[in-house]
Protein backbone atom coordinates (compact mmCIF):
# COMPACT_ATOMS: atom_id res chain seq x y z
CA UNK A 1 0.00 0.00 0.00
CA UNK A 2 1.08 3.72 -1.10
CA UNK A 3 -0.91 5.07 1.57
CA UNK A 4 -0.54 4.92 5.31
CA UNK A 5 -2.82 2.25 6.82
CA UNK A 6 -5.93 3.55 7.89
CA UNK A 7 -7.50 1.94 11.14
CA UNK A 8 -11.13 2.16 12.30
CA UNK A 9 -12.23 1.04 16.39
CA UNK A 10 -15.95 0.28 16.98
CA UNK A 11 -16.72 0.96 20.80
CA UNK A 12 -14.32 3.12 23.16
CA UNK A 13 -14.95 0.95 26.10
CA UNK A 14 -11.95 0.13 28.17
CA UNK A 15 -10.43 -2.44 25.74
CA UNK A 16 -11.15 -0.73 22.67
CA UNK A 17 -10.44 2.87 23.61
CA UNK A 18 -6.82 1.22 24.74
CA UNK A 19 -6.12 -0.08 21.10
CA UNK A 20 -7.08 2.86 19.61
CA UNK A 21 -5.31 4.99 21.75
CA UNK A 22 -2.40 2.76 21.39
CA UNK A 23 -3.32 2.94 17.57
CA UNK A 24 -3.06 6.70 17.59
CA UNK A 25 0.39 6.67 19.55
CA UNK A 26 1.53 4.33 17.02
CA UNK A 27 1.06 6.98 14.01
CA UNK A 28 -1.81 5.08 12.47
CA UNK A 29 -4.72 6.97 11.47
CA UNK A 30 -7.80 5.78 13.20
CA UNK A 31 -10.86 6.97 13.80
CA UNK A 32 -13.38 5.81 16.88
CA UNK A 33 -16.61 4.98 17.20
CA UNK A 34 -19.00 5.37 20.33
CA UNK A 35 -22.78 5.80 21.33
CA UNK A 36 -21.36 7.94 23.75
CA UNK A 37 -20.47 11.50 22.35
CA UNK A 38 -17.99 12.61 25.42
CA UNK A 39 -16.17 9.61 24.70
CA UNK A 40 -15.87 10.73 20.86
CA UNK A 41 -14.82 14.26 22.20
CA UNK A 42 -12.42 12.82 24.23
CA UNK A 43 -10.52 10.53 21.61
CA UNK A 44 -10.78 13.91 19.03
CA UNK A 45 -8.60 15.19 22.02
CA UNK A 46 -6.40 12.46 21.60
CA UNK A 47 -5.87 13.56 18.37
CA UNK A 48 -8.39 11.09 16.54
CA UNK A 49 -11.04 10.95 14.30
CA UNK A 50 -14.50 10.50 15.42
CA UNK A 51 -17.47 8.55 14.03
CA UNK A 52 -21.47 8.23 15.25
CA UNK A 53 -22.10 5.15 13.19
CA UNK A 54 -19.41 2.30 11.93
CA UNK A 55 -21.31 2.82 8.44
CA UNK A 56 -19.82 6.23 8.47
CA UNK A 57 -16.28 5.34 9.78
CA UNK A 58 -15.81 2.01 7.43
CA UNK A 59 -15.46 3.50 4.25
CA UNK A 60 -11.94 4.93 4.77
CA UNK A 61 -10.38 2.07 6.93
CA UNK A 62 -8.40 -0.46 6.24
CA UNK A 63 -8.15 -1.97 8.94
CA UNK A 64 -11.24 -2.44 11.33
CA UNK A 65 -11.30 -3.24 15.25
CA UNK A 66 -14.71 -4.70 16.69
CA UNK A 67 -14.68 -3.98 20.95
CA UNK A 68 -18.51 -4.23 21.54
CA UNK A 69 -19.90 -6.48 24.39
CA UNK A 70 -21.64 -9.57 22.71
CA UNK A 71 -22.25 -11.29 19.43
CA UNK A 72 -25.70 -9.32 19.10
CA UNK A 73 -23.96 -5.94 19.28
CA UNK A 74 -21.39 -7.39 16.90
CA UNK A 75 -23.94 -8.61 14.37
CA UNK A 76 -25.10 -4.90 14.71
CA UNK A 77 -22.41 -3.14 14.45
CA UNK A 78 -21.48 -4.94 11.25
CA UNK A 79 -24.66 -5.82 9.32
CA UNK A 80 -27.24 -3.74 10.80
CA UNK A 81 -28.71 -0.53 9.52
CA UNK A 82 -25.94 1.19 10.32
CA UNK A 83 -23.35 -1.33 10.13
CA UNK A 84 -19.65 -1.08 8.70
CA UNK A 85 -20.35 -4.04 5.98
CA UNK A 86 -22.45 -2.09 3.97
CA UNK A 87 -19.69 0.84 3.08
CA UNK A 88 -16.67 -1.10 3.92
CA UNK A 89 -14.21 -1.58 0.86
CA UNK A 90 -14.01 -5.26 -0.27
CA UNK A 91 -11.03 -6.44 0.91
CA UNK A 92 -11.09 -4.38 4.80
CA UNK A 93 -9.68 -6.65 7.34
CA UNK A 94 -12.24 -6.82 10.00
CA UNK A 95 -10.44 -8.20 13.48
CA UNK A 96 -13.46 -9.07 16.35
CA UNK A 97 -12.11 -9.00 19.01
CA UNK A 98 -15.04 -9.30 21.17
CA UNK A 99 -15.46 -12.38 23.67
CA UNK A 100 -18.73 -14.68 22.32
CA UNK A 101 -19.52 -18.14 21.49
CA UNK A 102 -16.73 -19.75 19.13
CA UNK A 103 -20.22 -21.05 17.35
CA UNK A 104 -21.07 -16.84 16.77
CA UNK A 105 -17.78 -15.90 16.15
CA UNK A 106 -17.49 -18.30 12.98
CA UNK A 107 -20.70 -17.68 11.69
CA UNK A 108 -20.31 -14.02 11.52
CA UNK A 109 -16.52 -14.39 9.99
CA UNK A 110 -18.67 -16.02 7.25
CA UNK A 111 -20.49 -13.87 6.77
CA UNK A 112 -17.98 -11.24 6.81
CA UNK A 113 -16.34 -13.30 4.20
CA UNK A 114 -19.55 -14.07 1.96
CA UNK A 115 -19.41 -9.96 1.41
CA UNK A 116 -15.74 -9.62 0.15
CA UNK A 117 -14.02 -8.97 3.48
CA UNK A 118 -11.08 -10.30 5.31
CA UNK A 119 -12.11 -11.33 9.24
CA UNK A 120 -9.60 -12.19 12.03
CA UNK A 121 -11.42 -14.35 14.77
CA UNK A 122 -9.28 -12.20 17.89
CA UNK A 123 -11.01 -11.89 21.20
CA UNK A 124 -8.49 -9.97 23.35
CA UNK A 125 -6.98 -10.45 26.94
CA UNK A 126 -4.79 -8.54 29.48
CA UNK A 127 -7.25 -5.45 31.05
CA UNK A 128 -7.93 -2.02 30.99
CA UNK A 129 -4.02 -1.07 31.60
CA UNK A 130 -2.32 -3.27 28.82
CA UNK A 131 -5.09 -2.41 26.29
CA UNK A 132 -4.15 0.93 27.01
CA UNK A 133 0.22 0.27 27.08
CA UNK A 134 -0.97 -1.27 23.49
CA UNK A 135 0.00 -4.77 25.22
CA UNK A 136 -2.84 -6.57 25.35
CA UNK A 137 -2.51 -10.25 24.18
CA UNK A 138 -4.58 -11.33 21.15
CA UNK A 139 -5.95 -14.84 20.49
CA UNK A 140 -6.31 -15.02 16.66
CA UNK A 141 -7.54 -16.97 13.95
CA UNK A 142 -7.94 -16.24 10.31
CA UNK A 143 -6.49 -15.82 6.62
CA UNK A 144 -2.67 -15.40 6.67
CA UNK A 145 -3.26 -13.01 4.17
CA UNK A 146 -5.38 -10.92 6.49
CA UNK A 147 -2.73 -10.94 9.40
CA UNK A 148 -0.64 -9.80 7.04
CA UNK A 149 -2.40 -7.10 5.58
CA UNK A 150 -3.42 -5.71 9.30
CA UNK A 151 0.23 -6.42 10.68
CA UNK A 152 1.45 -2.99 11.47
CA UNK A 153 -2.58 -2.45 13.96
CA UNK A 154 -2.07 -5.80 15.34
CA UNK A 155 1.81 -4.98 16.46
CA UNK A 156 0.75 -1.34 17.85
CA UNK A 157 -2.45 -2.54 20.02
CA UNK A 158 -0.43 -6.28 21.48
CA UNK A 159 2.43 -6.97 23.28
CA UNK A 160 1.49 -10.84 22.24
CA UNK A 161 -0.62 -11.82 19.26
CA UNK A 162 -1.25 -15.74 19.43
CA UNK A 163 -1.88 -16.83 15.66
CA UNK A 164 -3.75 -20.17 16.05
CA UNK A 165 -4.73 -21.31 12.50
CA UNK A 166 -6.81 -20.46 9.24
CA UNK A 167 -9.83 -21.02 10.88
CA UNK A 168 -12.20 -18.69 12.40
CA UNK A 169 -13.75 -19.80 15.95
CA UNK A 170 -10.39 -21.20 17.32
CA UNK A 171 -9.29 -17.95 18.74
CA UNK A 172 -12.92 -17.51 20.60
CA UNK A 173 -12.38 -21.04 21.52
CA UNK A 174 -9.12 -20.55 23.41
CA UNK A 175 -10.75 -16.71 24.62
CA UNK A 176 -13.63 -19.54 26.42
CA UNK A 177 -11.49 -21.21 28.32
CA UNK A 178 -9.03 -18.25 29.36
CA UNK A 179 -12.63 -16.71 30.80
CA UNK A 180 -13.38 -20.15 32.37
CA UNK A 181 -10.25 -19.78 34.52
CA UNK A 182 -10.63 -16.37 34.96
CA UNK A 183 -13.80 -16.21 36.48
CA UNK A 184 -13.00 -18.71 38.62
CA UNK A 185 -9.78 -17.42 40.06
CA UNK A 186 -11.55 -14.04 40.75
CA UNK A 187 -14.02 -16.39 42.64
CA UNK A 188 -11.22 -18.35 44.13
CA UNK A 189 -9.76 -15.10 45.14
CA UNK A 190 -13.20 -13.02 46.67
CA UNK A 191 -13.60 -16.75 48.69
CA UNK A 192 -9.80 -16.64 49.95
CA UNK A 193 -9.82 -13.04 50.83
CA UNK A 194 -13.28 -13.35 53.00
CA UNK A 195 -11.92 -16.16 54.66
CA UNK A 196 -9.26 -14.60 55.70
CA UNK A 197 -10.97 -11.64 56.84
CA UNK A 198 -13.37 -13.76 58.80
CA UNK A 199 -11.00 -15.51 60.93
CA UNK A 200 -8.55 -12.13 61.13
CA UNK A 201 -5.56 -11.74 59.01
CA UNK A 202 -4.88 -8.78 58.29
CA UNK A 203 -6.04 -8.23 54.08
CA UNK A 204 -3.05 -6.44 52.98
CA UNK A 205 -0.31 -9.17 54.75
CA UNK A 206 -2.33 -11.64 52.97
CA UNK A 207 -2.04 -10.46 49.96
CA UNK A 208 1.33 -9.94 50.11
CA UNK A 209 2.16 -13.45 51.07
CA UNK A 210 0.17 -15.30 48.91
CA UNK A 211 1.37 -12.83 45.85
CA UNK A 212 4.54 -15.15 46.75
CA UNK A 213 3.40 -18.57 47.01
CA UNK A 214 2.11 -21.49 45.17
CA UNK A 215 -1.33 -20.49 46.07
CA UNK A 216 -0.78 -17.00 43.81
CA UNK A 217 -2.45 -16.47 40.19
CA UNK A 218 -2.49 -13.38 38.15
CA UNK A 219 -6.45 -12.62 39.19
CA UNK A 220 -5.63 -13.17 42.68
CA UNK A 221 -3.02 -10.61 42.16
CA UNK A 222 -4.44 -7.89 40.82
CA UNK A 223 -8.38 -8.44 42.16
CA UNK A 224 -6.98 -9.71 45.47
CA UNK A 225 -5.45 -5.57 45.44
CA UNK A 226 -8.94 -4.51 44.91
CA UNK A 227 -10.60 -5.65 47.31
CA UNK A 228 -7.61 -4.99 50.18
CA UNK A 229 -8.34 -1.19 48.83
CA UNK A 230 -12.25 -1.38 48.79
CA UNK A 231 -11.86 0.04 45.34
CA UNK A 232 -14.48 -1.50 43.21
CA UNK A 233 -14.21 0.55 40.20
CA UNK A 234 -14.99 -1.50 37.09
CA UNK A 235 -12.28 -2.35 34.91
CA UNK A 236 -13.85 -5.26 34.10
CA UNK A 237 -17.58 -5.50 35.78
CA UNK A 238 -19.25 -8.15 37.25
CA UNK A 239 -21.87 -8.28 34.41
CA UNK A 240 -19.13 -9.37 31.66
CA UNK A 241 -18.28 -12.58 34.25
CA UNK A 242 -22.51 -13.83 33.95
CA UNK A 243 -22.05 -13.49 30.22
CA UNK A 244 -18.36 -15.29 29.27
CA UNK A 245 -19.03 -17.65 32.07
CA UNK A 246 -22.37 -18.41 30.85
CA UNK A 247 -21.00 -18.73 27.67
CA UNK A 248 -18.54 -21.56 28.86
CA UNK A 249 -20.99 -23.54 30.95
CA UNK A 250 -23.47 -23.44 28.00
CA UNK A 251 -20.27 -24.62 25.07
CA UNK A 252 -19.62 -27.19 27.89
CA UNK A 253 -22.56 -28.45 27.98
CA UNK A 254 -23.08 -28.61 24.22
CA UNK A 255 -19.78 -30.86 24.34
CA UNK A 256 -20.64 -33.34 27.03
CA UNK A 257 -18.18 -31.59 29.50
CA UNK A 258 -18.94 -31.29 33.09
CA UNK A 259 -17.35 -28.24 34.51
CA UNK A 260 -18.54 -27.60 38.34
CA UNK A 261 -15.81 -24.77 38.77
CA UNK A 262 -17.64 -22.91 35.98
CA UNK A 263 -21.26 -23.59 37.60
CA UNK A 264 -20.00 -22.49 41.11
CA UNK A 265 -18.25 -19.47 39.91
CA UNK A 266 -20.97 -18.56 37.81
CA UNK A 267 -23.66 -19.09 40.44
CA UNK A 268 -22.00 -16.71 42.63
CA UNK A 269 -21.60 -13.60 39.68
CA UNK A 270 -25.76 -13.73 38.73
CA UNK A 271 -26.07 -13.64 42.51
CA UNK A 272 -23.66 -10.57 42.59
CA UNK A 273 -25.28 -8.99 39.51
CA UNK A 274 -28.51 -10.13 40.75
CA UNK A 275 -28.04 -7.89 44.03
CA UNK A 276 -27.16 -4.59 42.30
CA UNK A 277 -23.48 -5.15 41.91
CA UNK A 278 -23.27 -6.21 38.00
CA UNK A 279 -21.83 -2.47 37.26
CA UNK A 280 -18.93 -2.91 39.69
CA UNK A 281 -15.77 -4.25 39.25
CA UNK A 282 -15.98 -8.32 38.91
CA UNK A 283 -14.25 -8.48 42.44
CA UNK A 284 -17.38 -7.26 43.53
CA UNK A 285 -18.53 -10.87 44.14
CA UNK A 286 -16.05 -10.98 47.56
CA UNK A 287 -19.24 -8.63 48.67
CA UNK A 288 -21.58 -11.94 48.83
CA UNK A 289 -19.48 -13.93 50.54
CA UNK A 290 -18.44 -11.23 52.69
CA UNK A 291 -22.84 -10.93 53.29
CA UNK A 292 -22.81 -14.67 54.00
CA UNK A 293 -19.99 -14.31 56.52
CA UNK A 294 -21.10 -11.48 58.40
CA UNK A 295 -17.38 -10.24 58.13
CA UNK A 296 -16.52 -6.67 57.49
CA UNK A 297 -14.29 -5.86 54.26
CA UNK A 298 -12.30 -2.73 53.44
CA UNK A 299 -14.77 0.01 51.86
CA UNK A 300 -17.77 -2.13 52.60
CA UNK A 301 -20.75 -1.32 55.00
CA UNK A 302 -22.67 -4.18 54.81
CA UNK A 303 -25.57 -2.98 56.56
CA UNK A 304 -26.07 -0.74 54.36
CA UNK A 305 -25.91 -3.00 51.58
CA UNK A 306 -28.55 -5.21 50.72
CA UNK A 307 -27.24 -8.05 49.53
CA UNK A 308 -28.92 -12.11 49.44
CA UNK A 309 -27.48 -14.74 51.95
CA UNK A 310 -25.30 -17.35 50.01
CA UNK A 311 -25.77 -21.06 50.88
CA UNK A 312 -23.75 -24.23 49.97
CA UNK A 313 -26.90 -25.08 48.04
CA UNK A 314 -26.57 -21.45 45.87
CA UNK A 315 -22.73 -22.33 44.73
CA UNK A 316 -22.80 -26.02 44.39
Amino acid sequence: MTRPLNAAVIGLGSMGWGAAVSLLRAGVPTTGVDIASQVLQRFQAEGGRSASTPAQAAGDADVIFVFVVNADQTEQVLFGPKGAVATARAGTVFVLCVTMPPSASLELCDRLAANGMQPIDAPVSGGSVKALAGKMTIMASGDPKAFERAAPALDAIAGKVFRLGDTPGLGSQVKMVNQLLAGVHIAATAEAMTLGAKIGIDLQQLHEVICECAGSSWMFENRGAHIVAGDYTPHSAVDIFVKDLGIVASEAGKAGCNTPLTSAALALFQQASAAGLGREDDSAVAKILAASAKVDLPGVDLPGVDLPEVTTADTR
